[in-house]
């Protein structure tokens, strides 16, 4: 062969083994640590075995805020990923982003990808639509707040978890009386004993519908039903009946233990528990509710993440994160995500399929968060919460509530603060973002 017919090969192999004829590169930057951040990586290896024409690229950037304050600070130093991970109460935050989003739904319209809002969960997918019922994010990890017990200290107590709360008295002074040393503890106690309290009782915790008709909303956490409900927690903590483990999810080992003999938290706690518990079996019950203020209760909210598709990529990049979507929201990787991590099935073909498989028979108690988003239609104050610099006002929530438990504040001193302080955020989030 002469040295030109070589040369010429040479090039034409170094042209086709170029970067140009490389796989598409999308970034996905998630809060999934531990066995969930494995379960994330296994999500995105199966879409890249699949197919070769996109790589998706999951990085974990530790917990919720550190993940989605980094996908904001990225976005300015227009270094952002294709899709980020962000928690339920970042939603206004995304929203007032202006020119930062590509809403899922134009997303999906834009690319010809095939795509049916209805074929999700209305109760997970209203808190992440706009005023005319178009989805602005995907839908992914998904839960909601259920009531753990202890099986054993029940049997032996000779008593059934607590439908309501007027009953919680009787069955955690027979489960004090034999051997429990902590009736209940909470976990994320804004979500559970605010947020979702309120939903349940069909009471809104703001104006404008929580925030979803205007950003001028006010809070309403200081309301009786409220304050009733925070005031009895703190007369359970004095007896025994309830323990403050923290913030997020820091109680669980109260549970773990067998200290406390329940445990309100999410339903995607359900895989902690079931690996962590070794010396009794739990059973999963819904939230307890007052029948005194509701004669059937409203259905629960959800609280973990969607995925947000960030703005300033080429259109090759959002082809591929558009075939993602469509790859991760069928029914067989759903229902085994739901099925791993106690998430719900954010659509009805993976319900449909895990019942079809006999997960909920050979795993019960795992159908009732899903059947108590579902039993009822959402109400204005049960679609979900929709209000701006929430994450900070959850943080003031969490200290007032803090001064309630170590007998600094009354409930309603407390509650009051709360409003004051939270009204004062929500009026800074409106301001900038008319």
């Amino acid at each position: 062969m002469k040295l030109g017919q070589l040369a010429a090969l040479t090039s034409v192999s170094l042209l086709l083994a170029s970067p140009s004829y490389a796989a598409t590169e999308i970034e996905w930057w998630h809060a999934m640590g531990g066995n969930l951040g494995e379960k994330v990586n296994e999500i995105a290896d199966k879409f890249n075995a699949s197919q070769s024409d996109y790589v998706v690229k999951p990085v974990y950037k530790g917990n919720y805020t550190e993940t989605m304050t980094g996908a904001v600070a990225a976005f300015r130093a227009k270094q952002q990923p294709e899709i980020v991970q962000v928690f339920e109460v970042g939603t206004a935050t995304m929203m007032g982003a202006k020119g930062a989003i590509y809403p899922v739904y134009q997303l999906m319209e834009d690319t010809k990808t095939e795509f049916d809002p209805a074929a999700y969960l209305a109760s997970v997918t209203g808190y992440y639509t706009d005023s005319d019922g178009n989805m602005l994010s995907m839908p992914f990890n998904s839960s909601t707040p259920v009531l753990y017990y202890n099986k054993d200290l029940f049997a032996k107590a000779g008593v059934e978890p607590p439908k309501t709360w007027e009953e919680m008295d009787a069955v955690a002074d027979k489960l004090l009386a034999n051997g429990a040393k902590c009736g209940f503890t909470t976990g994320w106690q804004s979500w559970t004993q605010i947020e979702n309290f309120g939903a349940r009782h069909n009471a809104p915790i703001a104006t404008a519908n929580n925030g979803f008709d205007s950003t001028d909303a006010k809070l309403l956490i200081n309301d009786k039903i409220f304050v009733d409900h925070i005031a009895q927690l703190a007369e359970w903590q004095k007896d025994g009946t309830f323990k403050y483990g923290g913030r997020r999810s820091d109680s669980a080992p109260l549970f773990y233990s067998g200290e406390c003999a329940m445990y309100i938290n999410s339903s995607a706690s359900y895989a902690g528990i079931k690996g962590n518990v070794k010396d009794f079996e739990f059973g999963v019950s819904p939230l307890p509710y007052y029948s005194s203020k509701i004669k059937t209760p409203q259905n629960s909210i959800i609280g973990g993440a969607t995925l947000w598709v960030l703005q300033g990529h080429d259109k090759k990049d959002y082809d591929g994160v558009a075939k993602f979507f469509k790859f991760m929201s069928s029914a067989e990787n759903q229902a085994d995500w739901h099925q791993f991590t106690g998430y719900l099935p954010i659509t009805h073909a993976a319900y449909d399929l895990s019942k079809k498989q006999g997960f909920y028979n050979e795993n019960p108690g795992t159908d009732v968060a899903i059947v108590q988003m579902t039993s009822v239609e959402p109400t204005p104050a049960s679609k979900g919460i929709r209000l701006g610099n929430f994450v900070q006002i959850r943080d003031v929530i969490n200290e007032e509530l803090e001064n309630v438990w170590s007998g600094e504040s009354s409930a309603q001193d407390a509650m009051d603060k709360v409003v004051k302080r939270g009204n004062a955020l929500l009026a800074k989030f409106a301001k900038a973002n008319k």
